[in-house]
């Protein structure tokens, strides 16, 4: 098992909301377990948020399987397996999604190797032409191009690309075209930029989150905002993308930023679908804090209108954070012997528990997917 601090981070590059075609009848949250090998699959009620298990449930993947990442057409997932233990296996499983949300794997695996070695981040592009992979064991990023009929992968030309830091987490923009990638650095962590053509990344620059272990990341909805939890320091670092004077995709922290959150070990971040409300898993404090976001500047301003106030009380060291594409219900993940995913229901802002899923290890990647 990889250690704890890197697990915890891997997820955020990986907790992603879809949209799809079709009814909202069939909305489906898929988590990683990698304790287990396992992929664990529920169908959510799209008037409730209650969760029931898919027909076959849990599915068994490759060791140690971190990261997910579902594709826009709702008709494939992908599963990174670094192995563990000694087994260093190193690739990705793709998986067909039935109707019905029932899971199954096409083989064989396509593997990394062997220039790419303990994959444990996983983005994929908008228009779902590429998939992005984060090494944390060989310290860069493999990208195979999607086949739009089988979900199959082909390693672009170029690939991997070096990052000279290991991955914590992993974001691309809404429009494709840059993708950001944090790195533990000293005496701060870093958020590394890349603009992305046709799958292949340059490096733009390196920018200091002014905060330390740089964990997970989101981008909102418009794609000129980076939020970034600095876990080794309490706080959130946001940064403006490509914001006039600055070049396309260059990063400016904003006046402000790195803004205190007030709790302890702010480990994942999401956003509402429309960018109104950042939701962060503070690991240390056993809860989800909620702030507004300023449209102007990006800044999040803390709600007060909580169980605690600017949080909403979690189960034990929440984790992973997975918004329904609708935004109504967020899902959250917590590690320990109280492994669990907890659902919540979303009414601007405010969180309403609506029940615990014991899932027997501890989760460290939801996905979830409306059809």
């Amino acid at each position: 098992m990889l250690q704890k601090a890197l697990v915890l981070v891997f997820v955020m590059a990986s907790i992603t909301g879809l949209t799809g075609c079709g009814t909202i009848a069939n909305h489906y949250v898929y988590a990683a377990l990698p304790a287990a090998n396992q992929i664990i699959a529920y169908r959510e009620d799209p008037n409730s948020g209650v969760l029931t298990l898919v027909a076959g449930s849990p599915y068994s993947v490759g060791n140690g399987v971190h990261a997910l990442a579902l594709h826009p057409s709702g008709k494939f997932l992908y599963a990174a397996n670094p192995g563990e233990a000694g087994s260093a296996e190193s690739d990705i499983s793709l998986f067909n999604i039935a109707s019905n949300g029932v899971l199954t794997e096409v083989f064989p695996r396509t593997t990394v190797a062997p220039n790419g070695s303990l994959p444990v981040l996983l983005v994929m592009d908008p228009g779902g032409a590429f998939l992005y992979v984060g090494n944390a064991g060989s310290n860069n990023i493999s990208v195979f191009s999607i086949d739009s009929s089988t979900g199959a992968l082909a390693p672009i030309a170029n690939s991997p690309f070096a990052l000279g830091a290991t991955p914590l987490s992993m974001q691309i923009t809404p429009s494709g075209n840059f993708l950001y990638v944090s790195a533990a650095s000293e005496p701060q962590g870093l958020v590394l930029a890349f603009s992305v053509n046709a799958g292949e990344l340059t490096t733009l620059n390196g920018y200091p989150t002014d905060g330390n272990n740089p964990n997970g990341m989101t981008i909102d909805p418009s794609g000129s905002f980076l939020y970034v939890a600095n876990s080794g320091s309490n706080s959130i670092a946001i940064f403006s993308i490509g914001s006039s004077p600055l070049p396309p995709g260059a990063l400016g922290l904003v006046a402000n930023s790195p803004v205190n959150v007030g709790f302890s070990v702010p480990i994942a971040l999401t956003l509402d679908p429309k960018g109104q409300n950042l939701y962060a898993a503070n690991q240390g404090s056993n809860n989800v804090a909620v702030f507004s976001i300023n449209a102007t500047t990006g800044l999040p301003n803390i709600l007060t209108t909580s169980t605690t106030t600017g949080a909403f009380t979690t189960v034990a060291s929440p984790s992973v954070l997975g918004m329904d594409p609708s935004g109504n219900y967020l899902y959250v993940g917590s590690q320990g012997t109280s492994a669990q995913i907890e659902a919540f229901s979303v009414t601007p802002g405010n969180l309403t528990a609506i029940s615990n899923y014991g899932v027997g290890n501890t989760p460290t990647s939801i996905v979830v997917l409306g059809k």
